[in-house]
Parts: structure tokens; C-alpha cells; sequence
């Protein structure tokens, strides 16, 4: 099999923020045996591979990448059974658009993912970055991923535990500054789904309920949850939309910030808050030889708290909108978040708008807040 190798096209025609310039060489991959020799061919030649999905968490410098980059246009639904009553598995290729699965078990009459219709991107990239909405993480009905690592290029099934899956992070996430703790690219995604079939019923999740102005034990169908989590999402600029340039975007391009419970004291008391649940089971090892029958009571500490990055920005005194002169970047006018392209911006004035709200933000408030992207070729 010869590799699916194309014309480069600009990385900013297949990234949701626009940036980017052609690279040295481009692949697309239909198939998953296409995906997985594609990959070990580049990776054995050393070469710098960049794999793309929707390219709605990326953020691309204006140079061009100087190496591979592998689009993964895999697509497929495998309905399987569960060992749990009253639930389906669905087996997902990697390059299977998300919004479209979500629709696809909407129409099944499977819940678990309902309240994340809308969002960007392909269903390999979901569990990198634990994405999530409205109360519901895809952490909570992942079952398993199949990968392939790049040190070996041996294909896997990996359980959803190895992936140590954490707000917005698992261990195959690069964060600014850092590298992933595993190098391996998603192949397959499978979920467990609950069956509810199209009746209503109520709704457990308060945060789901709060958004949608449902009281507690309003009966709704998974096809009304979708609607109205769609309409939600529209009206903040967060469903992609070539007619608004708001959504010219990577989605929320700073991460609400985690902080200790003392530094959030010090913010003022309306600033939104939320308790980052602490671990309730520490492990305790007591060396055998040296027990004497007493086991030490746990000792609490203080949860950390989660701060409302959109909140900071915008009482640092920048608003919904806000730009820096003959910058053809700026804030959305729908979400304080959200760092959009208002058409033809270079990855240089991206870049440029969001180190002024990182100055203004710490110069207010005392803490840098980091981007939520995948940067590439670019640094704040």
C-alpha cells in the first residue's frame, strides 16, 4: 500500500481559528489500515508529524510546518452490544465528525452525550481533552480507546482508566509547555450509552438543568436536550457558522483557571467559583514492621477552586468584541472566551491579542491564565 500522500493545502483552511501555512508534505487517511501505515512510515523517516482532525483545538503559527501532516478522515459507527442492561456500545473511527455521532444516537434514542451536541471537531480527538459540556464529560461513557503509540507503532486497546481522563486533559494532551506523558494517536472510540428510546424523563444533571431552565423533575426527550443545547451554543458563537465570523475560533481559547481555596479569597466575591472535588481515598502505606495497630485518621485539606477565566478577562476591562488597533483579531462579540479570526488574520495577531489579555488578566488579578489550544509553530 503506497501512502495516501496529497497536495499540502494551508493549515488554515483546515483549522477552525484559520491560521497556518501550507506544510512540506500532506497525507489523508480514509481508512484505518491507511491511518496506521501512514503513521509508522513517517515515524520510522524521523520526520515531524503533525495529525489533524477538525482542527477546532489548534492553534497554527504563520511558518510553515516543516514536516508531515497526517489528516485523519476515517469514518464509521459500530453498534455493539453492552454487558449492562439497558445499554449499547458504539465503536467510532477516529475521524468520524463528533456533532454528527451525537445526532446519530440522539436519533438511536442513546443519552450520554446529548448535552455535547455542537461541539467541533472528530471523535479521535474527544478523549484527548476530555471534552465536555453542560455536566457531561465524555469521561463518563467512554469505555475504550484503540491507539497506536508512536515510540513502538503497535496498535492497542487502551480502558478509558489509562487514559487518565481530567478536566479538560488525559495523558495523550499537549499543554502549552509541555509534552504529552504518552505520544499516540486515537484510532477507534467506543461509548457506552444509556437506551431511553424518544419518551421524556427527567433530567439528574443540575448543572444540564440550570442551562437549559429546566426545574427539578421536568420530564425531556434526548432529541429536545440536543435542540436547545444547539440553540444555546449558537448564541455564544460556539457552532461553526462561515456566515459568523464568531466562530472563527478554537472554541474557549483560555482555560478556566485552578487555584488554591486561600488565592481564591483574595479574588473579589463575584467572581464565579467552583470547588475542585479533592481526593477522598488517599493511598496510606504503613510498613508492616512498624504497625502498631493504629491508623491515622485522614488528613483533610482545603480544596482547590475553579475560577471563571471569561469573568477575569472581561473585568480586567476587556470586553465581548474588545480588539488592539489594526488587529484583524479580537475577543468574540458573543463570548469573552473566545479569541476569533475576523478574517485574514495572521497566527502573529492571534497571538498578540491573547499575551495582552494574559498581561492584563495578571496585572489585575495575579494569575496567568493558559491557552487551551494546541499550539503549534506559535508561543505566547
Amino acid at each position: 500500500m503506497t501512502m495516501p500522500e496529497i497536495d499540502p493545502v494551508p493549515l488554515s483552511d483546515l483549522t477552525t481559528l484559520r491560521t497556518g501555512a501550507a506544510p512540506a508534505r500532506m497525507f489523508e487517511a480514509r481508512t484505518r489500515d491507511e491511518l496506521i501505515e501512514t503513521l509508522r512510515d513517517l515515524w520510522a523517516e524521523g520526520e515531524p508529524v503533525l495529525v489533524i482532525g477538525g482542527g477546532s483545538n489548534l492553534f497554527v503559527g504563520d511558518e510553515p510546518f516543516d514536516g508531515a501532516v497526517v489528516r485523519i478522515r476515517t469514518t464509521g459507527i459500530e453498534r455493539m452490544p453492552s454487558p449492562r442492561d439497558g445499554y449499547a456500545r458504539l465503536r467510532v473511527e477516529a475521524g468520524h465528525d463528533w456533532d454528527a455521532l451525537v445526532e446519530h444516537a440522539v436519533a438511536q434514542g442513546l443519552a450520554g452525550i446529548e448535552a455535547m451536541s455542537g461541539i467541533p471537531g472528530t471523535v479521535g480527538a474527544a478523549p484527548v481533552q476530555n471534552v465536555g459540556a453542560y455536566g457531561q464529560e465524555i469521561v463518563q461513557t467512554l469505555v475504550e480507546v484503540d491507539l497506536i503509540d508512536e515510540s513502538t507503532g503497535e496498535v492497542s486497546t487502551v480502558p478509558a482508566s489509562g487514559l487518565e481522563l481530567g478536566f479538560r486533559t488525559s495523558v495523550l494532551k499537549h499543554h502549552y509547555g509541555s509534552v504529552p506523558e504518552r505520544s499516540a494517536v486515537i484510532l477507534s472510540v467506543t461509548l457506552e450509552l444509556a437506551e431511553v428510546g424518544h419518551a421524556a424523563r427527567p433530567i439528574q444533571g443540575q448543572q444540564l438543568r440550570s442551562a437549559l431552565g429546566l426545574a427539578e423533575g421536568e420530564a425531556v426527550t434526548v432529541a429536545w436536550i440536543r435542540d436547545h443545547v444547539l440553540a444555546t451554543r449558537r448564541s455564544k458563537g460556539m457552532v461553526l457558522d462561515d456566515a459568523d465570523p464568531d466562530t472563527c475560533s478554537a472554541g474557549s481559547f483560555f482555560q478556566n483557571a485552578i487555584v488554591s481555596a486561600s488565592f481564591a479569597r483574595t479574588l473579589p466575591d463575584d467572581c464565579p467559583r467552583w470547588p475542585v472535588s479533592p481526593d477522598m481515598d488517599p493511598v496510606l502505606v504503613i510498613p508492616l514492621a512498624s504497625f502498631d495497630g493504629y491508623v491515622p485518621a485522614p488528613q483533610g485539606k482545603p480544596s482547590d477552586v475553579k475560577v471563571s477565566a471569561a469573568w477575569l478577562i472581561e473585568h480586567s476591562g476587556l470586553r465581548k468584541g474588545f480588539k488592539l488597533p489594526r488587529s484583524r483579531a479580537s475577543l468574540s462579540s458573543k463570548h469573552a472566551l473566545a479569541l476569533t479570526n475576523r478574517g485574514s488574520a495572521t497566527a502573529a495577531e492571534v497571538a498578540e491579542l491573547a499575551r495582552f489579555i494574559q498581561g492584563r488578566v495578571q496585572a489585575e488579578f495575579g494569575l496567568i491564565l493558559q491557552p487551551e489550544p494546541v499550539l503549534v509553530g506559535v508561543d505566547l
